[in-house]
Protein backbone atom coordinates (compact mmCIF):
# COMPACT_ATOMS: atom_id res chain seq x y z
CA UNK A 1 0.00 0.00 0.00
CA UNK A 2 1.81 3.43 -1.21
CA UNK A 3 1.95 5.44 2.19
CA UNK A 4 1.22 9.05 0.33
CA UNK A 5 -2.78 10.50 1.21
CA UNK A 6 -2.97 7.73 3.57
CA UNK A 7 -3.55 8.27 7.20
CA UNK A 8 -1.25 6.23 9.24
CA UNK A 9 -0.97 5.74 13.23
CA UNK A 10 2.26 5.14 14.67
CA UNK A 11 3.06 3.77 18.09
CA UNK A 12 6.39 4.50 19.83
CA UNK A 13 6.55 8.44 18.44
CA UNK A 14 7.97 10.79 20.31
CA UNK A 15 11.42 9.31 19.71
CA UNK A 16 13.90 7.20 17.94
CA UNK A 17 12.81 4.85 15.05
CA UNK A 18 9.26 5.68 15.92
CA UNK A 19 10.01 9.30 15.19
CA UNK A 20 12.07 8.90 11.96
CA UNK A 21 8.78 6.83 10.82
CA UNK A 22 6.40 10.06 11.29
CA UNK A 23 8.85 12.32 9.68
CA UNK A 24 9.64 10.12 6.58
CA UNK A 25 5.77 9.07 6.35
CA UNK A 26 4.90 12.67 6.46
CA UNK A 27 7.45 13.35 4.15
CA UNK A 28 6.14 10.81 1.42
CA UNK A 29 2.59 12.69 1.74
CA UNK A 30 1.08 10.61 4.41
CA UNK A 31 -0.88 11.99 7.12
CA UNK A 32 0.01 10.42 10.90
CA UNK A 33 -1.37 10.46 14.39
CA UNK A 34 1.56 9.92 16.69
CA UNK A 35 1.23 8.12 19.81
CA UNK A 36 3.45 7.98 22.61
CA UNK A 37 3.82 8.65 26.33
CA UNK A 38 5.61 11.12 26.19
CA UNK A 39 4.24 14.80 25.50
CA UNK A 40 7.53 16.16 25.34
CA UNK A 41 8.58 13.73 22.98
CA UNK A 42 5.53 14.36 20.63
CA UNK A 43 6.13 18.19 21.22
CA UNK A 44 9.70 17.55 19.76
CA UNK A 45 8.59 15.34 16.38
CA UNK A 46 5.75 17.78 16.05
CA UNK A 47 8.71 20.62 15.79
CA UNK A 48 10.50 18.72 13.28
CA UNK A 49 7.65 17.80 11.05
CA UNK A 50 7.09 21.32 10.55
CA UNK A 51 3.14 19.76 8.96
CA UNK A 52 0.52 20.76 11.65
CA UNK A 53 -1.99 20.66 8.56
CA UNK A 54 -1.37 16.44 8.25
CA UNK A 55 0.07 15.52 11.77
CA UNK A 56 -1.51 15.03 15.14
CA UNK A 57 0.11 14.03 18.68
CA UNK A 58 -1.73 11.51 21.21
CA UNK A 59 -0.28 11.12 24.48
CA UNK A 60 -1.24 7.50 25.50
CA UNK A 61 0.95 4.30 27.63
CA UNK A 62 -0.31 1.98 25.23
CA UNK A 63 -0.16 -0.53 28.22
CA UNK A 64 -3.71 1.43 29.07
CA UNK A 65 -6.55 -1.04 27.25
CA UNK A 66 -9.07 1.73 27.99
CA UNK A 67 -7.33 4.41 27.10
CA UNK A 68 -6.03 2.20 24.02
CA UNK A 69 -10.00 1.11 23.06
CA UNK A 70 -11.11 5.43 22.62
CA UNK A 71 -8.14 6.20 20.46
CA UNK A 72 -9.56 5.07 17.16
CA UNK A 73 -12.55 7.54 17.56
CA UNK A 74 -10.26 10.48 18.21
CA UNK A 75 -8.10 9.61 15.32
CA UNK A 76 -11.06 9.31 13.14
CA UNK A 77 -12.46 12.58 14.46
CA UNK A 78 -9.18 14.27 13.36
CA UNK A 79 -8.26 12.50 9.69
CA UNK A 80 -11.26 11.33 9.27
CA UNK A 81 -10.23 7.51 8.63
CA UNK A 82 -7.33 5.68 9.64
CA UNK A 83 -5.93 3.47 6.86
CA UNK A 84 -2.35 2.21 8.25
CA UNK A 85 -1.18 1.06 12.16
CA UNK A 86 2.45 1.03 12.97
CA UNK A 87 3.21 -0.72 16.53
CA UNK A 88 6.46 0.28 17.34
CA UNK A 89 6.49 1.29 20.44
CA UNK A 90 8.77 -1.05 22.85
CA UNK A 91 11.27 -1.35 25.39
CA UNK A 92 13.76 -3.82 26.36
CA UNK A 93 14.63 -5.37 29.91
CA UNK A 94 17.56 -5.04 32.18
CA UNK A 95 20.87 -6.89 31.27
CA UNK A 96 20.20 -9.49 33.63
CA UNK A 97 19.84 -13.19 33.02
CA UNK A 98 16.48 -14.67 33.42
CA UNK A 99 16.72 -15.29 37.24
CA UNK A 100 17.74 -12.21 38.54
CA UNK A 101 14.93 -9.94 36.95
CA UNK A 102 12.09 -9.15 39.28
CA UNK A 103 8.34 -10.16 38.01
CA UNK A 104 7.82 -6.11 37.69
CA UNK A 105 10.74 -6.06 34.77
CA UNK A 106 9.32 -8.67 32.81
CA UNK A 107 5.90 -7.50 33.40
CA UNK A 108 6.84 -4.47 31.68
CA UNK A 109 8.45 -5.74 28.83
CA UNK A 110 5.62 -8.34 28.41
CA UNK A 111 2.96 -5.79 28.69
CA UNK A 112 4.45 -2.66 26.63
CA UNK A 113 6.08 -4.60 23.41
CA UNK A 114 3.28 -7.56 23.56
CA UNK A 115 -0.14 -6.47 24.96
CA UNK A 116 0.32 -2.60 23.87
CA UNK A 117 0.40 -4.36 20.29
CA UNK A 118 -2.34 -6.20 20.79
CA UNK A 119 -4.46 -3.62 22.48
CA UNK A 120 -3.69 -1.57 19.80
CA UNK A 121 -4.14 -4.02 16.91
CA UNK A 122 -7.81 -4.93 18.27
CA UNK A 123 -8.75 -1.35 18.65
CA UNK A 124 -7.86 -0.25 14.92
CA UNK A 125 -8.58 -3.35 13.40
CA UNK A 126 -12.33 -2.87 12.97
CA UNK A 127 -11.46 0.35 11.31
CA UNK A 128 -8.85 -1.17 8.85
CA UNK A 129 -10.98 -3.53 7.73
CA UNK A 130 -13.92 -1.47 6.24
CA UNK A 131 -11.48 0.86 3.71
CA UNK A 132 -10.55 -0.39 0.34
CA UNK A 133 -6.99 -0.97 1.33
CA UNK A 134 -5.24 -1.14 4.32
CA UNK A 135 -1.99 -1.97 6.32
CA UNK A 136 -1.01 -3.24 9.80
CA UNK A 137 2.71 -3.38 10.49
CA UNK A 138 3.93 -4.19 13.73
CA UNK A 139 7.73 -4.27 14.59
CA UNK A 140 8.95 -7.39 16.21
CA UNK A 141 13.08 -7.52 16.39
CA UNK A 142 16.22 -9.65 15.58
CA UNK A 143 15.68 -10.76 18.97
CA UNK A 144 12.61 -12.03 18.76
CA UNK A 145 14.18 -14.77 16.34
CA UNK A 146 17.50 -14.94 17.66
CA UNK A 147 18.40 -15.40 21.29
CA UNK A 148 20.44 -12.75 22.95
CA UNK A 149 22.34 -13.67 26.23
CA UNK A 150 20.76 -10.98 29.30
CA UNK A 151 17.75 -10.08 27.03
CA UNK A 152 15.66 -13.53 26.98
CA UNK A 153 12.44 -11.50 27.81
CA UNK A 154 12.57 -9.02 25.84
CA UNK A 155 13.35 -11.59 23.01
CA UNK A 156 10.42 -13.55 24.02
CA UNK A 157 7.81 -10.90 23.77
CA UNK A 158 9.07 -10.16 20.38
CA UNK A 159 8.83 -13.39 19.69
CA UNK A 160 5.33 -13.38 20.82
CA UNK A 161 4.92 -9.85 18.43
CA UNK A 162 6.44 -12.18 15.01
CA UNK A 163 3.95 -14.96 15.37
CA UNK A 164 0.82 -13.02 16.60
CA UNK A 165 1.56 -11.04 13.36
CA UNK A 166 1.40 -13.81 11.34
CA UNK A 167 -1.31 -15.11 12.45
CA UNK A 168 -2.91 -11.75 11.70
CA UNK A 169 -1.82 -12.32 8.19
CA UNK A 170 -3.39 -15.81 7.65
CA UNK A 171 -6.38 -14.63 9.38
CA UNK A 172 -6.43 -11.57 7.14
CA UNK A 173 -6.02 -12.97 3.63
CA UNK A 174 -9.37 -12.61 2.47
CA UNK A 175 -9.72 -9.18 3.37
CA UNK A 176 -8.30 -6.15 2.33
CA UNK A 177 -5.54 -5.68 4.93
CA UNK A 178 -2.37 -6.25 4.50
CA UNK A 179 0.17 -7.34 6.95
CA UNK A 180 4.06 -6.75 7.72
CA UNK A 181 5.83 -7.82 10.45
CA UNK A 182 9.39 -5.39 11.11
CA UNK A 183 12.90 -7.06 12.50
CA UNK A 184 15.05 -4.81 13.39
CA UNK A 185 18.94 -5.78 14.11
CA UNK A 186 21.06 -3.00 15.81
CA UNK A 187 19.52 0.72 15.61
CA UNK A 188 21.26 3.18 16.21
CA UNK A 189 18.49 4.65 18.46
CA UNK A 190 18.21 5.22 22.27
CA UNK A 191 16.09 2.69 23.57
CA UNK A 192 18.47 1.72 26.43
CA UNK A 193 17.44 4.99 27.91
CA UNK A 194 14.22 5.24 26.86
CA UNK A 195 13.73 1.74 28.24
CA UNK A 196 15.01 3.10 31.86
CA UNK A 197 18.03 0.29 31.65
CA UNK A 198 21.41 0.71 32.63
CA UNK A 199 23.43 0.68 29.06
CA UNK A 200 26.24 -2.57 29.64
CA UNK A 201 29.74 -1.20 30.65
CA UNK A 202 31.87 -4.12 29.79
CA UNK A 203 34.39 -3.85 26.69
CA UNK A 204 32.76 -2.08 23.48
CA UNK A 205 31.97 -3.96 20.38
CA UNK A 206 32.02 -4.01 16.61
CA UNK A 207 28.49 -4.04 16.46
CA UNK A 208 27.59 -2.14 13.17
CA UNK A 209 24.43 -0.19 13.67
CA UNK A 210 22.19 0.44 11.41
CA UNK A 211 20.83 4.78 10.98
CA UNK A 212 17.42 5.53 11.84
CA UNK A 213 17.00 7.19 9.09
CA UNK A 214 18.10 4.49 6.85
CA UNK A 215 16.13 2.15 9.19
CA UNK A 216 12.68 3.99 8.49
CA UNK A 217 13.29 3.61 4.43
CA UNK A 218 13.81 -0.04 4.90
CA UNK A 219 10.34 -0.13 7.05
CA UNK A 220 8.58 2.11 4.86
CA UNK A 221 9.90 0.51 1.61
CA UNK A 222 8.76 -2.45 2.63
CA UNK A 223 5.59 -1.24 3.53
CA UNK A 224 4.55 -0.09 0.27
CA UNK A 225 5.85 -3.37 -1.31
CA UNK A 226 3.61 -5.19 1.03
CA UNK A 227 6.15 -7.62 2.31
CA UNK A 228 4.99 -10.06 4.98
CA UNK A 229 9.01 -9.84 6.98
CA UNK A 230 11.16 -6.65 6.64
CA UNK A 231 14.83 -7.61 7.56
CA UNK A 232 16.42 -4.27 8.99
CA UNK A 233 19.59 -4.22 8.45
CA UNK A 234 22.65 -7.01 7.60
CA UNK A 235 22.61 -8.09 10.99
CA UNK A 236 18.55 -8.70 10.82
CA UNK A 237 19.15 -10.42 7.48
CA UNK A 238 22.48 -12.29 8.62
CA UNK A 239 21.35 -14.08 12.05
CA UNK A 240 17.80 -15.36 9.96
CA UNK A 241 19.79 -17.37 8.22
CA UNK A 242 22.43 -18.13 10.79
CA UNK A 243 19.80 -19.36 13.17
CA UNK A 244 18.30 -21.67 10.26
CA UNK A 245 21.71 -23.32 9.25
CA UNK A 246 23.55 -23.47 12.33
CA UNK A 247 21.61 -22.19 15.29
CA UNK A 248 24.53 -23.70 18.57
CA UNK A 249 27.33 -22.12 16.65
CA UNK A 250 25.58 -18.80 15.99
CA UNK A 251 24.13 -19.09 19.44
CA UNK A 252 27.62 -19.81 21.14
CA UNK A 253 28.83 -17.11 18.80
CA UNK A 254 26.83 -14.46 19.83
CA UNK A 255 27.41 -15.29 23.86
CA UNK A 256 31.04 -14.83 23.37
CA UNK A 257 30.63 -11.84 21.37
CA UNK A 258 28.00 -10.06 24.08
CA UNK A 259 30.15 -11.59 27.19
CA UNK A 260 32.44 -8.59 26.01
CA UNK A 261 29.87 -5.67 26.58
CA UNK A 262 27.78 -7.42 28.90
CA UNK A 263 29.19 -9.23 32.11
CA UNK A 264 25.98 -11.96 33.44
Amino acid sequence: MRIRDKVWVVTGAGNGMGRELVLLMLGRGARVAAVDVSAAGLEETARLAGAPDRLSTHVLDITDQSGVEALPDTVVAVHGAVDGLLNNAGVIQPFLPVTELDDAAIRRVLDINLMGTVHMTRAFLPLLVERPEAHLANVASMGGFFPFPGQTMYGASKAAVKLFTEGLYAELLDTNVAVSVIMPGAIATEITTNSGVDAPTGEEGSVRMTPPDKAARIMVDGIERDRLHIYVGADARLMSIAIKVMPKTAIKFVKAQMAKAVSL
